[in-house]
């Protein structure tokens, strides 16, 4: 994971790029990560100043994610774009966008910032998208399956309990 740091030390005041390639390895060294392959690219703008480092961070590429409808696998593109601020001191007061390094460390790992990063990125709901016609692209053999197994709703209103038609005049009053 020494890949995914920045040595900062020797770098000097001002504008700095960097680039890095985010691929299955780099999934594969999280423990139980939902991601186990991937082809992304981020890139880093640090800028650094006496006081603390600004960093910029745009990561871009593909994921395969398992479908929770169908389980097969999918690919699901990410676009993420992110601010951090790196101060130097032993203070505790800290924001989700700060990270408070030790004024005598001299690198900055990016490697859980970016699996977070690009973690939050993906859908809660992860499904195949549809296709320009609005169809489902799961696959057409589990759909089928699934429809087979689905429970059917009663839509008739005069099986409700009557005990629940009682309530309802409470909210009426």
């Amino acid at each position: 994971m020494n890949t995914y740091r920045i040595n900062f030390k020797g770098l000097k005041e001002g504008l700095h790029q960097f680039s890095f390639d985010v691929t299955d390895d780099f999934f594969s060294q999280f423990e139980k990560s939902e991601i186990e392959k991937g082809n992304l690219k981020a890139e880093v703008a640090l800028t650094k100043t006496s006081s603390l480092l600004s960093i910029e961070i745009g990561i871009q590429g593909s994921v395969f994610l398992t479908c929770d409808r169908c389980l097969e696998e999918f690919t699901h593109d990410i676009d993420f774009s992110g601010e951090l601020f790196v101060k130097f001191g032993r203070e505790d007061e800290i924001d989700d966008n700060v990270l408070q390094l030790d004024p005598e460390a001299s690198e900055l790992d990016l490697a859980q910032y970016f699996y977070e990063s690009i973690h939050l990125s993906l859908p809660i709901k992860r499904v195949h998208p549809d296709d320009k016609n609005g169809n489902s692209t799961c696959d057409p053999e589990m759909l089928k399956k699934l429809n087979q197994h689905k429970v059917k709703e009663d839509s008739d209103d005069d099986t409700i309990d009557p005990r629940w038609n009682e309530l309802k005049k409470l909210m009426d009053n």
